[in-house]
């Protein structure tokens, strides 16, 4: 009965919000992925999958373009570096291409996303990138390849690597009708305990009288010093596609603040305070409703805090065997909007088709009741 009378809460609650707004302004986006998912694998599937999101009120999708190392479109970067013009499980294809054409006739607007970033591997002591750029690698303070989490790791303060991933972001802007870009935790980004290549310390030592950096890789100055280079990174490539197309929205998705700093080095506020961002998605992926919601109170600097309409929530709807329950979801959206957050995006599109499309048919039902329109940002 509790239960019931909490749905019932929910449900009020969101046809409150619905039937008192006519004109309604939200994003309300998905991430597409090709791991656990078939979507990407045809034509088919793809225009199935618009359609579906289409019905059910999303304006949004983020599909990857960039994962192990691969692209997911045929690049001409990739090719002459590397020889693999894209992933092989879809070659003769174009994905990219055919979400852009399915997703626009249906008025949804695609921004790709850059998955990886600068990870060169995941478990694979540094893949195929590190093979043949072993000097793009980077260190921790042992000497060894940057590791965290299993994913190894590019060296993002070295000029040739930053111009490599520029160069994959600038070739989609250049070639693909889209309406942004996204990079995540992994872009701009590098873990914490790197910054120890030779070519890193080098760079350090310059800019401070010979002196290499601590081997805490947790030293204040140091930490700072990182994040700084990768912000002007941040605004190199922001300023390369708005040279190219100034009308394309820049998206991050970066972890909560201040973790990203102190684990990812991840200054985003700064990213906005230096207009290198027009949509700010942080992973708020949370697995009890109590700690979404202290979360989300907690990550927004004060400083920033006037830049809300920019920023929206990542809710974790699935992962692996994880499927976030109906009853969170519909607390976490109700969350978002009690606390002047203008829609979401969630992780990832397979979790809207379990179990008989639940989720997807629950937000139908409440807060996606009625078709919105895209925020002021998307209309330049």
């Amino acid at each position: 009965m509790q239960r019931f009378l909490h749905s019932f809460l929910i449900l009020a609650l969101s046809f409150n919000f619905v039937s008192s707004q006519e004109n309604l302004s939200e994003l309300r986006g998905v991430w597409l992925t090709n791991v656990d998912s078939q979507v990407l694998d045809s034509r088919e599937n793809i225009a199935e999958a618009m359609q579906f999101l289409a019905d059910h009120h999303f304006n949004v999708v983020f599909p990857v373009v960039w994962n192990d190392a691969q692209t997911l479109y045929p690049s001409e970067i990739m090719d002459s570096l590397f020889n693999v013009r894209i992933n092989p499980r879809y070659a003769g294809r174009d994905p990219l291409a055919e979400v852009i054409s399915e997703a626009h006739s249906r008025g949804i607007a695609v921004i790709p996303w850059f998955e990886y970033g600068f990870a060169s591997s995941y478990l694979k002591n540094g893949g195929l990138i590190l093979e043949k750029k072993p000097n793009w690698a980077e260190r921790d303070n042992h000497g060894k390849l940057l590791t965290k989490n299993g994913f190894e790791w590019m060296n993002p303060y070295h000029p040739e690597v930053q111009e490599f991933i520029i160069s994959l972001v600038t070739e989609v802007v250049k070639n693909y009708d889209i309406d942004g870009i996204q990079g995540d935790d992994r872009l701009p980004a590098n873990p914490v305990e790197g910054g120890y290549s030779d070519f890193t310390q080098k760079l350090y030592a310059t800019e401070h009288g010979g002196k290499l950096p601590p081997t805490n890789f947790r030293d204040e100055n140091w930490q700072k010093w990182r994040a700084d280079k990768l912000t002007t990174l941040c605004k190199n490539l922001t300023n390369s596609i708005r040279s190219l197309k100034p009308d394309i929205l820049i998206s991050w998705a970066p972890s909560v603040f201040p973790w990203c700093y102190e684990e990812y080095l991840q200054d985003w506020p700064a990213w906005i305070r230096a207009n290198c961002a027009d949509l700010v998605i942080p992973q708020v992926y949370r697995y009890s409703f109590p700690e979404y919601k202290s979360t989300l109170r907690e990550m927004l600097p004060e400083e920033i805090d006037s830049r809300r309409n920019i920023i929206f929530p990542g809710i974790l709807m699935n992962v692996g065997e994880y499927v976030i329950p109906e009853e969170y979801l519909l607390k976490a959206v109700a969350q978002n909007r009690k606390s002047g957050y203008n829609g979401e995006v969630f992780f990832f599109y397979e979790g809207l088709r379990k179990n008989d499309d639940q989720l997807a048919n629950a937000l139908l039902n409440t807060f996606y009741q009625k078709p919105a329109k895209l925020p002021d940002m998307f209309r330049r």
